[in-house]
């Protein structure tokens, strides 16, 4: 399919020879870099196949290519719905789809501006990429979350609850979809729903929020990711979280046996 950038075929390949396992397919927009990236490492670790995205498709190959053969890429736009179809598409190619990031979003202008100079079209690009578009994945996917009791994961941010100079437009959007986020878990009580909030981080849209200034006392997006691979690996409850906040499973240390070697 036009658009697919290699790695297809590979993660198709492990898909085919049985080494997905028990876990299933994983859909993360955003993922040639940031937490996207970070987040489809740890689940190709955890047993998952991942379809990643992001409009950078160059950055997208490397990504791709340096994830490994679990992991198939799909250049383009989350806001353009044949993007959406071929993303869902390559999923359902690879096994049965059980997960749903929706990490990819956009800041809208930088340097963040005063609510009282926003162009309404700039309001209605950021809620087109932050709201509108992961609320078109999700209805493109729901069949084989429901069928599969999956999971989505839409990433929101403080500014959602907080009110933030500057950050009218972005927080806004986030808003509203946490508040999808939480109708939808009640419309489909067979499907986990979450909002998580990751915390500030070391991104290049952290960067673009403050062009100029130091943000290397920020945590790199690997921070955030074992709480969100908890939310998709366990059973919490539908709601919103803060990936620092929660809790992950400390892997059992074995038993030495005192009398080995003796």
């Amino acid at each position: 399919m036009a658009g697919l950038a290699e790695g297809a075929s590979g993660a198709r390949a492990v898909a085919e020879a049985g080494q997905v396992g028990a876990v299933g397919v994983a859909i993360v927009t955003g993922g040639s870099r940031g937490l996207g990236r970070a987040l489809a490492a740890a689940l190709v670790a955890g047993g998952w196949a991942v379809v990643i995205d992001g409009r950078d498709g160059d950055a997208l190959s490397v990504a791709a290519a340096e994830l490994g053969p679990a992991v198939s890429a799909v250049a383009g736009d989350v806001a353009d719905g044949a993007h959406r179809e071929a993303l869902v598409a390559e999923a359902r190619r690879l096994g049965p789809v059980r997960a749903l990031v929706n990490n990819a979003s956009t800041l809208g202008p930088s340097p963040l501006p005063q609510l009282a100079t926003v162009g309404p079209g700039e309001l209605a690009a950021v809620l087109d990429v932050d709201v509108v578009a992961p609320l078109a994945l999700a209805q493109l996917v729901l069949p084989d979350l429901r069928a599969n009791r999956g999971v989505v994961v839409n990433v929101t941010s403080d500014a959602a609850v907080e009110a933030y100079e500057g950050w009218g437009v972005y927080g806004s959007a986030k808003a509203a979809l946490e508040q999808w986020s939480a109708v939808l878990a009640v419309e489909e009580p067979d499907v986990r729903v979450y909002a998580v909030d990751p915390g500030d981080m070391r991104t290049r849209m952290h960067q673009d929020a403050f062009p100029g200034e130091d943000i290397s006392d920020r945590p790199e997006p690997g921070a955030s990711v074992p709480g969100l691979v908890a939310l998709l690996d366990g059973t919490r409850p539908s709601g919103r979280y803060r990936a620092r906040e929660v809790e992950v499973a400390v892997p059992a240390t074995p038993a030495v046996n005192a009398g080995a070697g003796s």
